[in-house]
């Protein structure tokens, strides 16, 4: 495994019994393309960038069609605050700023054992509270065999590509989606089947491109801003994990 710190505190290559999982840094240098990074304090767009929060309205730089997507943390460099032979711990202090206001301490942890990898997202406010944030994983696998994936529902997208309740019944793929779904996914490839498991209620799978597809868990629906309404109160804390396992297809 490549942790790429300074990129966002991604996971940047797994590769085992030389088979690549990810798509690498040199296939697409856009820092949201390649990798497995953590999304936070939001996951997805955001519509326009625009939210209201304790009775102010709110707006962040738009970086994708106007649309401000994925949060922060993915574009900015992370510190290593504990490196051994099996596990990593990075940590970001996230701006208070018009990128973020609110400011707030995110850890991302990430261990392997001999079939596994699994990472540990956690969001703790500061001094002020905050709309309450989403955190996620958006990992970019090289393409896969084949998918198993069954969600239990689905939420619509608008004219902008913006998700929308409420949640219906899943379509058939290919999609660019967010899906309620408690379930493990499956990437069949080469031989081998990853298993893929979360807390994580809610899950975007992105399988129209040709090289790559990705199978993002995260802790509620993009645009969470403006479709829930809830405040992480100073000092506290939200965390959320992912786990990948290997085994025989």
């Amino acid at each position: 495994m490549d942790i790429a710190a300074d990129a966002g505190g991604r996971i940047a290559g797994i590769s085992r019994d030389g088979l690549e999982w990810l798509v690498g840094h040199d296939a697409n240098p856009a820092m949201i393309a390649w990798g497995c990074y953590p999304m936070l304090p939001w996951a997805g767009r955001i519509r326009r960038g625009r939210f209201d929060f304790a009775g102010r309205q709110y707006q962040l730089p738009g970086n994708l069609e106007g649309h401000a997507i994925h949060g922060v943390g993915f574009g900015l460099p992370w510190q290593i605050m504990d490196r051994q032979a099996h596990r990593i711990e990075l940590s970001l202090e996230l701006p208070r700023d018009e990128r973020w206001p609110f400011g707030g301490i995110a850890t991302h942890r990430v261990e392997l054992t001999d079939d596994a990898l699994r990472c540990h997202l956690s969001l703790q406010a500061g001094e002020e509270a905050m709309p309450w944030p989403v955190l996620g994983w958006h990992p970019w696998f090289v393409k896969p065999d084949r998918l198993e994936f069954h969600p239990q529902a689905f939420y619509r997208r608008d004219a902008e590509g913006i998700a929308v309740g409420p949640t219906v019944a899943p379509p058939p793929g290919p999609w660019d989606d967010c899906f309620v779904n408690h379930a493990p996914v499956l990437l069949h490839r080469g031989g081998k089947r990853l298993r893929l498991t979360s807390d994580c209620s809610h899950w975007v799978v992105y399988d129209q491109p040709d090289h790559a597809t990705c199978v993002e868990p995260q802790t509620g629906p993009p645009d969470a801003f403006n479709l829930e309404s809830a405040t992480l109160p100073p000092h506290a804390s939200i965390h959320a994990w992912f786990a990948m396992e290997w085994c025989e297809a």
